[in-house]
């Protein structure tokens, strides 16, 4: 596994994820009360054997740059790295990334170093574990140039993915984009059995979604970009080296999460709170590993507490109703709070007793939640100092709202932005 370079696309702006995206790129964004986007990308790489990587980024990167820095360092003599290229201006070219091809295109010096044979493209923005080891060894054994993971999903969901077709060897020899008719879907079909011979029980689903996941040879990378100006991955490079090249399929049958958009965030979210998780955060195999904290445990006075991830550093006091929820780091929640069906990102520091004294002082109010207030169905970005008997609720049932008192609706879901203030006694008005 050494001779591969990993590289994470970190996306374009976000719009699809504003206002989480409002102040951090896309991979920057918390996940389950303690971990990053990008926590989850690398992880799968580091478990794997895979410990060089660099993440491509271009918007709003001075956190996800602080973060990668903070959490992944490696000793001098193992080699390896987590860097992040962001766009510049060089010799070559002085234009922001175009697309996701463009910004590997931008940095293939990166990548043609000795010693390096196999690239491996991944998002910076899906939540799953995969064993890209296995993904290698069906690389190399089909003697492939280009292997892109797949994903079985039943034809009434095809039309939300990239669908890939085989022929009986494995070989992909076909792409539709997002099909949305049944003479579409017919042409990219894969018969259910020929997923069952593959040891995965297919259950009805008879079409391969394309994963955003590829593994490429070095030279056919470095030459399907020099000779082409093609900007993107899904749409142009993979498509053109169907035609051209030996593509393989390797096939996933777990749980993956594409992360889009608030209402992905905000169920993916919550599902990691339910009873049976579909995705496990405790996996000794298979750690997730974030930035390394030093924080004292949290600290419950009376609270009621249901199906809930509430992560260190947290205090919250009597009386208060925690269900179906995510709880960050360093949230400070009052008397009397109900949070149901909601995440809280927290904090990034703690408030000295020095700085509160000040806030109040100065008529500002402490980051944390205050007494009596209710939060419902809704995202609270990080370091938001909320009032007293608050009402953070969508109770209009609005699908979008534009952004108002450091709040909006996104999705059908209220999120309050990062270092928001609601004074006491707010509540939504649309």
């Amino acid at each position: 596994m050494r001779n591969i370079i990993t590289l994470v696309l970190g996306g374009g702006k976000g719009t699809r994820l504003y206002p989480l995206t409002k102040l951090r790129s896309k991979p920057a964004v918390p996940l389950a009360g303690k971990y990053r986007l990008i926590d989850i990308p690398i992880s799968n790489c580091l478990n794997s054997g895979l410990n060089q990587i660099y993440v491509l980024t271009q918007f709003n990167s001075v956190s996800l740059n602080r973060h990668i820095n903070q959490a992944y360092k490696f000793d001098l003599f193992g080699g390896g790295f987590v860097e992040v290229l962001a766009a510049q201006q060089t010799n070559e070219g002085e234009k922001w990334y175009q697309g996701t091809a463009d910004a590997v295109r931008q940095n293939l010096r990166s990548i043609q170093g000795p010693g390096v044979d196999y690239v491996l493209i991944l998002s910076g923005d899906q939540l799953y574990r995969m064993d890209f080891e296995r993904m290698l060894r069906t690389h190399v054994d089909a003697k492939a140039q280009v292997t892109i993971a797949a994903l079985p999903v039943e034809s009434r969901k095809a039309s939300s993915f990239g669908i890939i077709r085989l022929d009986d060897s494995g070989r992909v020899v076909g792409f539709l984009e997002k099909p949305k008719t049944a003479e579409d879907l017919s042409l990219v079909r894969t018969e259910p059995a020929w997923i069952d011979a593959l040891g995965i029980p297919s259950h009805g689903r008879d079409c391969l979604a394309s994963m955003g996941i590829y593994l490429f040879n070095r030279d056919t990378l470095v030459e399907l970009l020099e000779k082409t100006n093609y900007q993107d991955f899904g749409k142009e490079i993979f498509p053109a080296a169907i035609r051209t090249r030996n593509v393989q399929a390797f096939l996933y049958d777990g749980y993956w999460e594409d992360i889009g958009t608030i209402r992905a965030f905000y169920e993916a979210n919550l599902q990691l709170a339910a009873p049976n998780p579909p995705f496990g955060l405790i996996c000794p195999d298979s750690p997730i590993y974030s930035r390394l904290r030093f924080l004292p445990p949290t600290q419950f006075k009376g609270v009621s507490v249901a199906n809930a991830i509430i992560a260190d550093g947290c205090r919250i006091d009597e009386g208060s109703v925690i269900d179906n929820s995510i709880i960050g780091v360093r949230s400070q929640i009052g008397k009397n709070v109900t949070i149901r069906n909601s995440i809280l990102m927290g904090a990034d520091n703690f408030q000295t007793s020095g700085e509160i004294a000040a806030d109040r002082a100065a008529g500002r109010l402490p980051i944390g939640i205050g007494d009596g207030t209710r939060i419902e169905g809704a995202i609270v970005d990080k370091n938001c100092r909320i009032g007293k008997n608050v009402r953070i609720c969508n109770e209009g049932g609005l699908e979008q709202s534009a952004e108002t008192e450091g709040a909006m609706i996104a999705d059908g879901i209220i999120v309050v932005v990062k270092e928001a203030t609601l004074p006491d006694g707010w509540s939504m008005k649309v």
